[in-house]
């Protein structure tokens, strides 16, 4: 293999494993994580952001309600969300309250 084959190899490589993991069930991604839904920053969530949006990295705003990032389990409520109506990360989707 010449060095540009190996180069793209790799790059494939790193993609299919990173799409593997993000597609994995949340169990299987750690017993020990929740996802939380308004936590992530814009473009930061691990997952979820709305009708017609791909996934991980496709928030639109900071602690937008309809997407989610994994926290260690148990912290999700806990965790300062500016626009869930409590304050805090949930545990399901929510409209985003503003102001």
């Amino acid at each position: 293999m010449n060095s540009q084959t190996t180069k793209l190899s790799a790059v494939a490589l790193a993609l299919a494993l990173a799409t593997a993991f993000a597609t994995m069930p949340a169990a299987a991604q750690g017993a020990d994580k929740e996802k939380c839904f308004g936590v992530a920053l814009k473009g930061k969530n691990d997952c979820k952001a709305g009708a017609g949006t791909t996934c991980a990295g496709t928030s639109r705003i900071d602690d937008q309600g309809n997407s989610w990032k994994y926290v260690p389990k148990g912290t999700c409520e806990k965790t300062v969300s500016k626009t869930s109506p409590t304050g805090y990360g949930q545990l399901v989707e929510f409209k985003e309250k503003l102001g």
